[in-house]
């Protein structure tokens, strides 16, 4: 497998995008929707499939286009591909509030784990497939169920993560993390899902009843803010979803609500 290679900046803070610069002729895939900007000379195109296998038969895009709908990813990819003679520059953002996290997939044995929505783009050539988690436990309770997405590749990748990133790295530890900070892992990392505590943790705890376990040798990446941990908190504010009404300014937030129609 030979990726691409290209170069790229993380621009931004709490709110990032990764600019990928391309030279003539060189791709880069990815998911459809994430693109900001683009310069002149960039052409883009959406194909079935992540390109990784030129030769690759019809039967086997859909094939492959089919195991990406059930990660909940689009069935297509948007190739981006430099048709100039000088370098040219895309940008992609995730579609909520996090960090951009670049990947050097040649350093990481060719191949990373990661949650199903985590994808943002990679150089052409990298192969973006899923993986079933063989553990009953881990597919009913962690929060993304059996699949989970593989990266493979010897190029660049992008993900994302909601919020502060948080890099560890495992030697022979293990690891106990919320099932929804879990932003991906390194194939020498095993991956369960075990109870919280007792019977009282569990309930009145606040942590949820299952815990990821991470442990082996290798690197894992986590996140501070789960999209569904930002969504959950949106839907408690929303007074017109019968939320509650803890309005800023409480007394006054309510009543400029009342006085502005909401």
């Amino acid at each position: 497998m030979k990726c691409h290679e290209v170069d790229y900046q993380i621009v931004g803070h709490d709110i990032q995008l990764v600019e990928v610069s391309l030279d003539p002729q060189e791709t880069v895939i990815a998911e459809a929707g994430a693109m900001n900007y683009m310069e002149q000379d960039i052409q883009f195109e959406t194909k079935m499939g992540d390109g990784s296998d030129p030769d690759e038969g019809v039967l086997s895009k859909v094939f492959s286009a089919a195991k990406r709908k059930l990660t909940g990813e689009s069935v297509f990819t948007t190739h981006f591909t430099n048709t100039g003679l000088q370098k040219r520059q895309v940008a992609f953002s995730a579609p909520y509030p996090g960090t951009v996290v670049p990947l050097a997939l040649s350093t990481l044995g060719e191949k990373i784990i990661c949650q199903k929505d985590a994808f943002i783009a990679a150089a052409r050539g990298t192969k973006i497939s899923i993986k079933f988690n063989k553990r009953l436990g881990a597919g009913f309770f962690g929060g993304e169920g059996f699949i989970l997405q593989q990266i493979e590749g010897d190029g660049m990748a992008f993900i994302h993560a909601g919020g502060t990133l948080i890099k560890k790295e495992l030697r022979g530890e293990t690891l106990r993390v919320d099932t929804g900070c879990l932003v991906g892992f390194t194939e020498g990392v095993d991956y369960d899902i075990q109870m919280a505590g007792g019977l009282k943790s569990m309930l009145f705890g606040g942590e949820g009843v299952f815990l990821a376990t991470l442990s082996g040798t290798g690197t894992v990446w986590l996140q501070s803010l789960p999209f569904s941990r930002l969504a959950d908190r949106i839907f408690e504010h929303a007074p017109s979803y019968g939320g509650s009404d803890k309005g800023e300014g409480s007394v006054l937030g309510g009543l400029g609500r009342v006085l502005d129609g909401r």
